[in-house]
């Protein structure tokens, strides 16, 4: 039986490999969609180096990490994990674009803003907000991150239009933890973080109204 089983999940794991190859035809969609949000970054180098990422993450790459993506598409090694890691950028402009997007497609006279908490498995002592707590993803207390997204559904679909990681309490109480994981000035617990979208959910209201 044992057998039986191994030989239906190598079949089942060959099934779940994709090449590549099947996303060349939508290559210039992703970059048409990606346009958008590329013109908002502040920099020149940043909205250049969207397309090169992209390159990466479409490759055939075993590993797309930042070394390998930068050695593919021929830059410094280090332009790429500034890109990714650590260059400052404001995300709410991304996030007024997505708004709109999702309105345009999916807005409804009916649609509603919905909040849902998630956790996801985590390890480490410098990933932010880690801690054993309620972890839904396996239905136990385990070492995770918790997050709360905001999404909007109505009768035509849903889309998620923002996220933020949640701090435990241990976490808002240690200013040294939190420096050292670069954790912002302005931080919330769950309990806060709805307050904190309250513009978002706004300007959706106006969006929706005014479509």
């Amino acid at each position: 039986m044992r057998a039986v089983w191994a030989q239906r999940q190598a079949e089942l794991l060959h099934d779940c490999v994709v090449s590549p190859d099947v996303f060349d035809h939508m290559v210039d969609r992703l970059h048409d969609f990606a346009r958008p949000y590329q013109q908002c970054l502040e920099t020149e180098a940043g909205q250049r180096n969207v397309d090169l990422y992209l390159e990466g993450l479409l490759s055939h790459l075993d590993r797309k990490n930042a070394e390998k993506i930068a050695a593919l598409i021929d830059v410094q090694r280090l332009v790429m994990q500034e890109f990714i890691g650590t260059a400052p950028w404001d995300h709410r402009p991304l996030i007024t674009v997505l708004v709109g997007q999702v309105m345009d497609r999916l807005g409804e006279p009916d649609g509603v803003i919905a909040f849902d908490p998630s956790s996801f498995p985590k390890r480490g002592t410098h990933s932010v907000g880690v801690k054993r707590q309620w972890c839904s993803h396996r239905g136990k207390v385990d070492t995770c991150q918790v997050g709360v997204y905001m999404g909007y559904v109505s009768r035509r679909e849903h889309a998620v239009l923002d996220f933020r990681l949640s701090l435990p309490e241990d976490w808002a109480r240690d200013p040294q933890r939190r420096q050292e994981c670069h954790v912002p000035r302005r931080f919330s617990i769950k309990p806060g973080m709805i307050s904190a979208w309250r513009c978002l959910t706004c300007g959706v209201r106006r969006s929706r109204t005014a479509g």
